[in-house]
């Protein structure tokens, strides 16, 4: 069973709730996968008055945990101020919490992250940090207070998948006891898989199920995938090899002349 700050979590996929094609879809594609967990943008889906209301109606409809998010705060006051707001406005300490550093690649300031991942603990929040696959940062992050690491596999929204499978793997080795959640970059279901392989403990994804040509299927597709690849995890599976093994054995094989 999944576990973050003591909460038990029956579905590794954990779902983001931007850029759907229509509401609907949002609430068919959060059903088919399953998902526990949903990210919500205070700053996209909150600030206006009627959209973002029915909006929440909506998240509620689905009777599912809400994980706020600072998408798109650039700095660390930035960052903890949208999470006191999210806090009220939602109601729950949990906090997805991203300090932007770079514009076009959307790469977290981890030095910033660290700093605001540490006030927000020493106020009761329950950070969820999105950090880079670097294995000093999340010492940094945990030493700050965070009992959950989500580093990315690729930037947000390309959709490459793992372009760095050894340090993912290096970050799972590293951090035996801590709950890992790889967040970004997820492009296809594979990518998802292969992740989870590498023994983390859920994905988040968000762009590959919005913006697929069916979302809903998309979703489904991305929670058997996560399922897979975490039981293929658990099952042990061999290791390449720089040769062929015969499956079928040689020694006491009947000789025909």
């Amino acid at each position: 069973m999944l576990e973050f700050y003591g909460e038990e979590i029956s579905s590794r996929l954990l779902l983001g709730t931007a850029q759907y094609p229509s509401p609907k879809i949002l609430s068919d594609a959060a059903k088919r996968s399953g998902a526990e967990i949903l990210t919500v943008s205070l700053r996209r889906e909150a600030a206006g008055t009627g959209a973002g209301g029915k909006f929440w109606d909506l998240i509620r409809e689905l009777n599912v945990r809400v994980l706020p998010n600072t998408a798109g705060c650039h700095s660390v006051k930035e960052a903890v101020t949208t999470a006191k707001m999210a806090r009220e406005l939602f109601g729950t300490d949990w906090i997805k919490l991203e300090v932007i550093g770079h514009h076009d690649s959307l790469q977290p300031d981890v030095f910033g992250l660290v700093e605001a991942a540490g006030i927000l603990s020493e106020d009761g929040f329950k950070v969820f940090p999105y950090t880079t696959d670097d294995i000093v940062v999340g010492e940094r992050l945990l030493e700050a207070g965070c009992q959950v690491l989500m580093p990315w596999c690729a930037p947000i929204g390309s959709a490459r998948g793992p372009v760095n499978p050894d340090a993912l793997r290096a970050y799972r080795a590293h951090f035996p006891g801590i709950p890992l959640v790889v967040d970004a970059g997820l492009g296809r279901p594979s990518h998802a898989a292969q992740v989870m392989e590498f023994g983390f403990d859920a994905a988040l994804l968000n762009t590959a199920v919005a913006k697929a040509g069916d979302p809903v299927a998309m979703a489904e597709a991305f929670s058997k995938a996560v399922e897979a690849g975490y039981q293929a995890f658990e099952a042990q599976p061999l290791e390449p090899r720089d040769m062929a093994v015969p499956s079928t054995p040689v020694i006491g094989m009947a000789v025909f002349e």
